[in-house]
């Protein structure tokens, strides 16, 4: 017999215009404690880890958006970069 098809879940992963990348990665924190602590029924646990791949996933197309944002800016008219090395200052 076949299956009927899976419906998906309500997205997880916050809308774009509504994106906050500092909230998003305090509720990941949020989240990582929750698993680790391993009292979490199985159903809410894979909730919670599919929640937790979507932060991760918004919050890395975040970065990557700025990181991209940043090369332009740091692009000459030549089309050569104006990039030089970060130095860490607590490092």
């Amino acid at each position: 017999m076949p299956r009927a098809p899976r419906t998906p879940a309500a997205d997880p992963s916050p809308p774009v215009a509504a994106f906050d990348f500092e909230a998003s990665m305090a509720e990941l924190e949020s989240v990582v404690g929750r698993l680790e602590q391993g009292d979490v029924p199985l159903e809410e646990a894979l909730a919670t880890f599919e929640r937790g791949v979507a932060l991760t996933r918004a919050c890395q197309e975040a970065l990557t958006a700025a990181e991209q944002k940043v090369e332009i800016l740091l692009a000459r008219p030549d089309g050569s970069h104006a990039a030089a090395p970060f130095l860490d200052e607590d490092a």
